[in-house]
């Protein structure tokens, strides 16, 4: 009887998981690069239940060299993704109706990097020079840099030569350009762990010098944004990772080893990916997820600043809502 009994409970409990997985709503997230310290937040969200207490099952898709955000969301393949806010914008403008939906990371982490030895110690230095840029929606600030600055992209004397760069720091390294992108958590120090100190280098940050926008925010389809249970998905969604963000910053190295037991290829290592949730932990400090309309404005003002290389033409219409933070926040 005590087996039969025992045998019973068991079947329920198997019931009950069964009926609630059943029950889980479904959300696919799109990563805008390889599965990182960058995206924390949402691994931790996932791996401490933070979704499942909300009722989703979220599968989290790392992103890639040839995998853009943007493709995904327009395919279907993704609920929602992670973007940077001048390819959204960019993108919106072209006919992909993107709307901002929560804005984790509060500051920029982009910046231009430059071997001393190659002469430039200030922007109006970059003249003649090559200049080493990642492409897929991330050369957007860049670009609009240059345009601000006055110079041509096509390497004509007055102007710069731009170096479609690869995800690594190679072209400094080998001295293929005078400067080349990195972000405050991650390429930079693949540049010092090369070997190189940072007294030889130089760095210009885009917050510094005035144009940095937005990155890393929460993207969705304006037209799924309309279905109201669609919008609770997110509500719930948004919560969660929040939560996982914050936990997260309070909690660098356990977040950074959940992170590496997510890394399906192995190619990340312990040391980098702690010491990248550090820096990332600087840039998401002040959010609690709702864009913050300022930060928007400003972010609109340095895409379109750009002159012929300007980002954007127009200012955007409906690119961005706080109805799903509001929700979620409350």
């Amino acid at each position: 009887m005590k087996k039969l009994m025992t045998g019973s409970v068991l079947a329920g409990l198997l019931a009950g998981a069964a009926a609630t997985a059943a029950s889980a709503e479904d959300v696919t997230l799109q990563l805008k690069w390889v599965t990182q310290a960058q995206f924390a937040g949402y691994y931790v969200a996932k791996d401490k239940g933070f979704y499942e207490e909300e009722g989703l099952n979220v599968t989290i898709l790392p992103g890639g060299p040839d995998v853009a955000p943007t493709q995904v969301i327009s395919s279907g393949k993704a609920d929602v993704v992670v973007d940077w806010m001048p390819s959204a914008l960019a993108a919106r403008e072209k006919g992909l109706p993107l709307v901002n939906i929560a804005q984790p990371f509060k500051s920029s982490g982009m910046q231009l990097t430059c071997l001393k030895e190659s002469g430039v110690a200030a922007p109006a230095d970059f003249k003649g020079k090559t200049l080493g840029v990642w492409f897929g929606g991330n050369e957007y600030p860049f670009l609009n840099w240059m345009g601000k600055l006055g110079y041509k992209t096509d390497g004509s004397p007055d102007g710069v030569t731009v170096l479609k760069q690869g995800f690594n720091v190679d072209p400094l390294l080998q001295k293929q350009a005078a400067c080349i992108s990195t972000m405050t958590y991650n390429e930079y120090w693949q540049v010092i762990d090369a070997g190189i100190t940072p007294e030889q280098l130089v760095n210009f940050s885009y917050t510094t010098e005035g144009v940095a926008t937005l990155e890393d925010g929460l993207y969705v389809l304006e037209d799924k944004l309309k279905d109201p249970a669609f919008e609770e998905s997110m509500v719930k969604f948004v919560r969660a990772s929040m939560k996982g963000w914050k936990y997260a910053e309070e909690n660098p190295d356990e977040a950074a080893d959940i992170v590496l037991e997510n890394d399906d290829t192995g190619a990340q290592t312990e040391a980098h990916q702690k010491r990248m949730m550090g820096e990332v932990a600087k840039l998401t400090a002040g959010s609690n997820g709702a864009l913050d309309e300022a930060d928007y404005t400003q972010t609109v003002a340095a895409l379109m600043s750009g002159g012929s290389d300007a980002v954007i033409t127009k200012t955007p219409e409906g690119a961005w809502t706080h109805a799903v933070t509001d929700k979620a926040l409350n």
